[in-house]
Order: structure tokens, then C-alpha cells, then sequence
């Protein structure tokens, strides 16, 4: 294993980033020296990435962090009354669609490492409420709910995770996977419903924002379309989709980089290269180009708060003061894959 990688996954271990409830925290302030609050869609994902790193070393210690994440998920953040698994805990005032559906990525990575039937049963109730309570019509779903009366909130335009969009694909996913995992197809139909809404609408995406570094944000987002699309990359809508859209995030990324650049965007990037290797040739010299700047933002230190964990970004050439598990995570598995690692969908952070 890479040492990079090797060490990304130390830091998810020793940094104190997930704190002994399982839960993770959205990131370290390396300026303030602390952690943000625990976020379940931060411990969704760092659920996926720790049975990743299990499947790499086979080392026990990220099985037993999923174990703790996958735990929280399913039994201090579920709320089996009300269906709902909150944004954060304290308190317990959001709901989010796009967290749900990683939640529940995570718990089923989790479940599949485990063979653990609880992890199963809470991803399909969470899967199931998903579709009902966020529903805006046959083609959308609400992107936040408040509580605990699950309202729409207001959306605001100007703010992708604020708005339903071609994003929400990636966590729609959770559908997809919940329908092989159950076996039950009804979870395919609003994945595939959500699929015909993005295909749609992704072309107006970008850049769709004025300001530079918002359009480097939504390069995040739309990468997120763009892995919502794997299930089905074969269709020719979807390949063409996968096709085009790597050529218009490099093209971006590349032009707003000297100002503004976010390590997430790299990794996704470089991963999608990965993933997508048997219907779009690999460009290896752009992927080679981004595997080198994204290894640039590993933190180096005698502090393991930072040390092998990933900063979010770099605004002019100076790194953000964010350590961050989901920039992590997808740096270990980009960097990773491009070492030789198997590709395999269900793996996907």
C-alpha cells in the first residue's frame, strides 16, 4: 500500500476525528486545534472509508471504526420513531436527502463487511423514508427537512445544497444498492426517477455561478452527478454523461486552480478516471498531473490531530485551515486506485 495511503488511514485511527461514540466530526480546525461537531453524513462516509481501508490491509482496526461508525448511525443517530436521521445531533433541528443517502451507503459498506442484519434493517427504513418524506413531486426531492415536523425549508438558488439538483444522484445511489442488497426493485424506481431528472437538468450545472471559486465548489457537486451515473454506465446516455463531463471538470478545474482549489475535487476526479476506465480511455498524463496535486495537500506533522489527514483546500497558494475526513477519504481511495487497487463499484466512497 502507498505510503500515502497508509497514512490517511492513520490519521483516520489516531487523530481523534471519530470520537469514541463512533461518530465522526465534519472536520479538525488545525487553526483553532479542535473538531467541528459530529455530522452523520461525515460519519456515513467515514464508514465507507474505513471497511474500504479494511478491504486493503485487512487490519481489524478499521473494521472495528466501521463498527463504531455504523453503530452510531444506526443506533444513536436513527430515530426509529420518526424515520429520520438528523444532520447533527445536538440538536436534532435538519434533515438532510444527501446525508441520508450516504448514511446509508455507509451502513450497507458496514453490513456487507459484517454480514450484521441491523445495519441492513436501518438502511432500508432509512432508504424507505427517504423516498417518502423528501418527495417534491415524481421527479424531485426536497434537498432539506426541518424538525421534527419534517418541513421543506425554503430554497435558495444561489446555493447548490440548497436546492435539489443532478448532485442528489450520488446519494440516490443508496436506492440502488438497497435494491440489491434487499432484492426489493421497488428501491430502483425512485433511483431511476431522480436518474432521468439529472440527465436532464445536469447540462445547466456549470459553471452556474458568477464567482470563481463557487463554480470550484460546484465541480464537488457535479462530480457527485457524475458517480450517481456508475449504476448505469453502460446506457449510452450515462456513458456519454460520464464522457463529456470528465472533459468539462478537468477543463475547470484547471482554469481555476492558481485562485482556488479543493483537494475533494482532485480526488473525485482521478477516481471517476479510475471508474469509468472501460468506457472513456484514460487520459494517464492528466490523471498522473492530478494524482501529484492532490497528494500535495496531505498535511504533514508531528501532530497526529493533522498528520496524513487532507486539507480541504488552497486559496493562493495557501492551505485552509480545514483537516477533513470526506477529502481524506477520497484522496486514500483516488490515490489508491491509481496505485492498482480493484476497482469495484460497491466500494465507492
Amino acid at each position: 500500500m502507498l505510503p500515502l495511503v497508509s497514512r490517511a488511514g492513520d490519521w483516520f485511527l489516531r487523530s481523534g476525528i471519530q470520537e469514541p461514540s463512533g461518530g465522526v466530526a465534519r472536520y479538525y480546525r488545525a487553526d483553532l486545534e479542535r473538531n467541528h461537531p459530529v455530522s452523520t453524513e461525515i460519519t456515513g462516509y467515514s464508514a465507507s472509508a474505513l471497511v474500504y481501508l479494511h478491504s486493503l490491509t485487512v487490519d481489524q482496526r478499521y473494521l472495528d471504526g466501521a463498527l463504531a461508525a455504523g453503530r452510531f448511525l444506526a443506533g444513536a443517530a436513527w430515530d426509529p420513531a420518526s424515520c429520520v436521521l438528523p444532520f447533527e445531533l445536538d440538536p436534532p433541528a435538519l434533515t438532510y436527502f444527501f446525508d441520508s443517502g450516504i448514511a446509508v451507503r455507509g451502513l450497507l459498506s458496514v453490513w456487507r463487511a459484517t454480514g450484521a442484519a441491523e445495519f441492513l434493517a436501518v438502511a432500508a427504513m432509512l432508504g424507505d423514508s427517504m423516498s417518502r418524506d423528501f418527495a417534491a413531486g415524481p421527479l424531485e426531492f426536497h434537498p432539506i427537512l426541518s424538525l421534527p415536523e419534517k418541513r421543506p425549508l425554503p430554497r435558495d438558488p444561489a446555493r447548490w445544497s440548497h436546492s435539489p439538483g443532478c448532485y442528489q444522484l450520488k446519494s440516490a445511489m443508496a436506492w440502488w444498492d438497497l435494491s440489491e442488497a434487499t432484492g426489493d426493485l421497488a428501491f430502483r424506481q425512485p433511483y431511476e426517477a431522480l436518474l432521468s431528472a439529472a440527465l436532464r437538468d445536469a447540462p445547466g450545472f456549470l459553471p452556474g455561478h458568477p464567482v470563481r471559486a463557487k463554480v470550484m465548489d460546484r465541480l464537488h457537486a457535479y462530480l457527485y452527478f457524475l458517480e450517481g451515473l456508475l449504476p448505469c454506465s453502460g446506457d449510452p446516455p450515462c456513458a456519454t454523461a460520464i464522457r463529456e463531463g470528465i472533459g468539462r471538470v478537468a477543463g475547470y478545474l484547471r482554469e481555476i486552480a492558481p485562485q482556488f482549489e479543493r483537494s475533494d475535487v482532485y480526488a473525485q476526479l482521478l477516481r471517476l478516471r479510475m471508474y469509468a476506465a472501460e468506457i472513456v480511455p484514460l487520459d494517464r498524463a492528466a490523471a498522473q498531473e492530478e494524482a501529484e496535486r492532490l497528494a500535495s495537500f496531505q498535511a504533514a506533522s508531528s501532530d497526529p490531530r493533522t498528520d496524513g489527514g487532507f486539507y480541504f483546500g488552497r486559496a493562493g497558494g495557501a492551505f485552509l485551515p480545514y483537516i477533513n475526513p470526506v477529502s481524506t477519504a477520497f484522496a486514500l481511495q483516488a490515490m489508491a486506485l491509481w496505485d492498482g487497487a480493484a476497482v469495484y463499484r460497491h466500494l465507492l466512497i
